[in-house]
């Protein structure tokens, strides 16, 4: 009878040893799966028509407001930024320039966030928008002292640490027109320090990628919402995925296959670095 109880706490043993083997290895499986970088091919990549149609689904359906995804976006490209390029005690200045549409929201609100993060930002906005949204985003960054300048000549390219390009977004179609053919020629031409993109790398293509002469490289893609077609053309080293805002049901619509954020992350990387 003994030796028979004896049998069976060990085989009770054996189970229970197995049981908690197979749950650190469902821990361990799901933990990367949320915290590793994901493949490219795993996330769907909009054409500028998608894109725009979500866009308008987000505004219309959802009810989300312009300057709400705005907000959401710069923290998110901002939290990207921080996490690709920590903040150093050497160098922090970092240029945000803004193009004229929502792209260029989406910089005013990272440059106000970077800075709050303990970057020195500097904003080049040379062709602002006449509307009481964008005038809004620009009184912030003045209150929070964040220098807001109009022409390329009145900074030194190479002072800086780091480049945010927030000009043209996904509703952008070739050529590229003034000012900012002249400010693009002039990152390409003089910037030595990283680029980090916003949504499009100005100068492309949504749906071809590169399509101007004068285009830029970026280090770092920030995707919001979803990449776009242009993104596949990307091979820098970080691309990020920003703006855990989309609703499931607009997701499954539109199969976007968007990754789990990590815990509590705005953001999730898409490549290995």
């Amino acid at each position: 009878m003994l030796k028979l109880i004896g049998v069976r706490i060990k085989d009770i043993k054996s189970i229970v040893g197995k049981l908690r083997e197979n749950h650190l290895q469902s821990h361990a499986f799901n933990r990367n799966l949320c915290c590793s970088p994901l493949r490219r091919n795993m996330v769907k990549y909009l054409n500028q028509e998608e894109a725009i149609q979500i866009d308008q689904e987000l505004f219309n359906k959802y009810c989300f407001s312009v300057d709400q995804l705005m907000e959401l976006a710069g923290l998110s490209c901002a939290t990207a930024i921080a996490k690709a390029y920590p903040p150093s005690f050497g160098n922090n200045k970092v240029l945000v320039v803004c193009g004229p549409g929502n792209n260029g929201g989406d910089g005013l609100v990272c440059a106000r966030h970077l800075k709050l993060f303990g970057y020195d930002p500097t904003i080049l906005y040379p062709k602002a928008p006449n509307n009481q949204l964008m005038k809004n985003l620009c009184t912030q960054a003045d209150l929070m002292m964040i220098r807001r300048c109009q022409f390329l000549n009145e900074l030194e390219i190479n002072a800086f640490a780091l480049i945010v390009d927030a000009i043209f977004g996904f509703s952008f179609r070739p050529p590229l027109r003034e000012p900012f053919g002249t400010v693009i020629k002039a990152l390409q031409k003089d910037c030595q320090c990283p680029i980090v993109s916003i949504d499009i790398p100005s100068g492309w293509d949504v749906n071809e990628g590169p399509s101007e002469v004068d285009a830029l490289y970026p280090d770092c893609l920030i995707s919001l919402t979803a990449p776009k077609l242009a993104a596949k053309h990307f091979n820098g080293r970080h691309h990020f995925l920003g703006g855990r805002f989309v609703p499931e049901q607009l997701a499954a619509k539109y199969e976007l296959n968007l990754p789990a954020y990590p815990t509590y992350e705005c953001v999730a990387q898409l490549n290995d670095v």
